[in-house]
């Protein structure tokens, strides 16, 4: 969570009565994800009551980073992931166990509609994910989120995959397993607005297709080839029209206009390049993901084999 601590408690009492209907043995992992409002003492408040183990990220490491961090941790035999903006309703965790239980590894949740989205972002996710269908060698699921319930197997699955550039989306789909979708109704935010604006989503988007294809330097080559061509066509063509009609060859306009073409292309193409050389140049880096402040153990579970206590 990210600055929600205004309706902290509240959502952890909500989560634990949620839980608590569906077994003894149950624990909230909660990532405190570089806030600075009243999070930490909101959330210590109601820790032992809720069973909470809470992590405090050093900064603000992003949302993949914090969903990594509290998979590292959880226990359970089965793991759900819930925003604590209160957009993912805890009362769906019933029908997701049930699903686990007649033998789906992973139930994820497929909101029932974006009427809460403005038209841009809802053309924008629809052109993103067909992109990703057509690119990627998984098939993410459209309109699927984090809000999701997953076997342990498909934790550990999770854990052991290598990159730093995560993006989450992707990995759930690339690890396989049996997966369900379940539909919900999104609930309305219990404060503030998403930090995810235009520009973010759109990073996010381009790190997914850079992270599950190589369909952007597909892109570019053709780009180039196709440039090329044409560009040979209208040679022949400036060359015929000198020779057969005496019609002169253009001058400095058509050069200046074709010296900042082919410049863009050449840096459209070096930016895409440089875009997988970057996550290269990361990936050999080895830097943690995230870096973990504090930790607060009020958890009822014991550690996992290779867990810290």
């Amino acid at each position: 969570m990210l600055d929600e601590g205004p309706h902290a408690a509240t959502f952890l009492r909500a989560l634990r009565k949620a839980l608590a209907a569906l077994s003894d043995d149950f624990e909230i992992v909660l990532v405190n994800d570089g806030s600075r409002d009243d999070t930490r003492e909101r959330v210590l408040e109601v820790a032992d009551e809720c069973a909470v183990h809470y992590l405090e990220l050093s900064r603000n490491f992003g949302k993949e980073a914090a969903l990594g961090a509290g998979l590292d941790v959880a226990r359970g035999d089965v793991v759900a992931i819930l925003d604590a903006d209160g957009q993912h309703p805890p009362e769906m965790l019933a029908a997701m166990l049930e699903r686990w239980r007649q033998g789906a590894d992973m139930v994820y949740g497929v909101r029932a509609h974006r009427r809460d989205e403005s038209w841009p972002k809802r053309v924008g996710a629809a052109t993103f994910y067909a992109a990703m269908t057509r690119a990627a060698h998984v098939e993410i699921p459209p309109d699927a989120g984090d809000f999701r319930l997953m076997d342990r197997r498909v934790v550990e699955a999770l854990k052991r995959l290598p990159e730093r550039a995560r993006f989450m989306k992707g990995l759930y789909a690339w690890v396989g397993f049996r997966s369900e979708p379940i539909e919900f109704e999104p609930g309305q935010r219990a404060s503030g607005q998403s930090n995810f604006g235009p520009w973010r989503l759109f990073s996010l988007a381009f790190d997914g297709l850079t992270s599950f294809s190589t369909w952007p330097l597909r892109a570019v080559a053709v780009l180039g080839a196709t440039v090329s061509i044409l560009a040979l066509g209208y040679g022949a063509w400036v060359i015929l029209e000198e020779w057969w009609y005496g019609i002169p060859v253009p001058g400095y306009p058509t050069i200046v206009v074709s010296i900042m073409f082919f410049s863009g292309v050449q840096l459209l193409s070096l930016g895409v390049i440089g875009a997988y050389l970057g996550r290269v140049f990361e990936e050999v880096k080895r830097r943690p993901n995230f870096v973990i402040a504090d930790s607060v153990d009020r958890s009822r579970l014991a550690p996992r084999d290779g867990q810290r206590g």
